[in-house]
């Protein structure tokens, strides 16, 4: 869901924060469970056709049978860990309507499916991220309908904010009577401060972290307005499991997160919108960004992107920095390639980008084979499982980007410093323990010659291209219209 709000800072820091050593090396890859896979397995549905054009109230029929059934596709990706939007039973496509915190949706397999997930994906290396949704439940969890059913004198009245007599849940005629996210009566907020809510909530998050999920994705976290709530949080979930990842939907400055005792990270926005305002400037769709929660994006070029993502990669401890979920587009916002005009060469170029940049790149599903979409719901489409629909372009580049991530310790773990950027060129290198990675980018219509300034000498092969070049300073490397060059150490022969 998107939520942007700041938040004060508070003092409380600790000296040097810790986060997953795992994550530094994950490519992430976020699932819709509606949209993704179809098993078969589920039936007796009211369901879309398949591909239909998403509806708010609809259902595709998703599950997490197919998921499994998937894993082939998402692992030959180069993914090593899946992010999912809510699993947990719900009566809402996108499932952040919770009706049981404790169930799996029946609609997705129940909690045997998620049991089968985890294990075929732990098999293979790959870790699984829930999203927990904890600021607000829904109409049919059961404590609130016990209050709506009893009224003032319901035992569970304390667990939310009732207003005024009698509640009002589906007559948007009348007040509704009880505090909700951003007023929308379906979502009735959690009152946190209520010990037993509480321990409800962090008993949900020791249950499935006991499970076996390998972390939690936060929605709107900063709506639980309380520190204390989410150290508790971060310390049960690590007690249970030391190296879960806890990320967190913070679209501003995240400071007062991210001091290493509430979140080991967030879904980093501040890496997206100057994806699109410098690949995309070319062809931002400019009214489609500001119906997304990206909002307006402007053009800018390389010298202001190069200073802008200087300063995101230095913008928190180096621990989280290097744990950022960085992401071109989720369920929340247009698809990249729709936000920029529907621009492949835009979304290739930002790819190669995410994928050579700190932090741990996220994938959404479908992006790997061209899916476009617009702004919610569009933008979660069924995924289409017919390959003469792909755009293998670019599902061949995310193949070999992520392949070149995980066998450069540059790529994953290297420093950031931009050593060229003029007009629509731009050039960094990523360096760790005396070996670095260049990359050369070329946003123009035309080829573009990128004058290699501070780069080690030696042998180095392009693995987009696979041509081998021998780079010295001062020399300049010829990159194509719209293309780009991730040049890795070459051993000597």
């Amino acid at each position: 869901m998107t939520a942007v709000q700041n938040a004060p800072h508070t003092d409380t820091q600790t000296a040097h924060p810790t986060t997953p050593e795992w994550v530094k090396d994950a490519v992430f890859y976020q699932i819709f469970p509606d949209r993704f896979a179809r098993s078969g397995r589920v039936t007796g549905m009211n369901l879309q056709p398949w591909g239909d054009t998403p509806e708010f109230n609809r259902y595709m029929g998703g599950d997490l049978w197919g998921v499994i059934e998937r894993l082939d596709h998402i692992q030959g990706l180069g993914v090593n860990a899946i992010y999912f939007c809510p699993v947990f039973q719900s009566a809402s496509n996108h499932r952040y309507h919770t009706h049981d915190y404790f169930q799996v949706d029946p609609m997705l397999g129940g909690n045997a499916a998620l049991r089968a997930l985890i294990d075929e994906a732990h098999g293979r290396g790959m870790r699984v991220v829930l999203d927990g949704v904890f600021n607000h439940s829904s109409r049919g969890f059961f404590q609130f309908n016990d209050l709506l059913e009893q009224g003032e004198a319901s035992a569970y009245r304390d667990w939310f904010h009732p207003e005024s007599w009698p509640l009002h849940p589906y007559d948007d005629a009348r007040p509704a009577g009880y505090a909700a996210w951003w007023g929308n009566r379906a979502l009735p907020k959690f009152n946190t401060s209520n010990p037993a809510v509480r321990d409800f909530l962090w008993e949900v998050a020791e249950y499935w972290t006991r499970f076996g999920i390998d972390g939690w994705r936060l929605d709107v976290p900063n709506e639980i307005d309380d520190d204390s709530f989410w150290q508790e949080f971060r310390r049960r979930v690590k007690a249970v499991n030391p190296d879960a990842y806890i990320v967190g939907e913070i679209w501003g400055d995240a400071h007062r997160w991210l001091r290493g005792d509430q979140f080991d990270a967030v879904m980093n926005y501040h890496f997206t919108r100057p994806c699109l305002a410098f690949f995309g400037a070319r062809t931002l769709d400019h009214p489609m960004n500001e119906r997304s929660g990206t909002g307006r994006v402007d053009p800018v070029d390389a010298p202001a992107f190069a200073a802008r993502m200087t300063e995101v990669a230095h913008m928190y401890h180096p621990e989280i920095v290097a744990a950022q979920l960085n992401l071109l587009d989720s369920h929340d916002t247009a698809r990249f390639i729709t936000a920029v005009g529907g621009d492949p060469s835009a979304f290739r170029l930002a790819t190669i980008f995410q994928m050579t940049y700190p932090g741990a790149p996220c994938i959404y599903y479908g992006d790997e084979i061209g899916l476009q979409g617009g702004p919610d719901p569009d933008c979660r489409r069924a995924f289409p499982w017919n390959d003469s629909e792909w755009d293998l372009d670019t599902l061949e580049l995310t193949r070999t980007l992520t392949a070149a991530r995980h066998t450069s310790r540059p790529l994953q773990r290297g420093s950031f410093e931009v050593l060229y950027a003029q007009g629509e060129q731009l050039l960094f290198a990523r360096c760790h323990e005396n070996r670095c990675a260049y990359v050369a980018l070329n946003c123009a219509q035309d080829p573009a010659r990128v004058a290699l300034h501070g780069v080690e000498a030696g042998r180095y092969r392009d693995v987009l291209s696979g041509q081998i070049h021998e780079l010295k300073d001062g020399a300049e490397l010829e990159v194509g219209a719209r293309g780009g060059a991730v040049l890795v150490w070459e051993e000597q022969g």
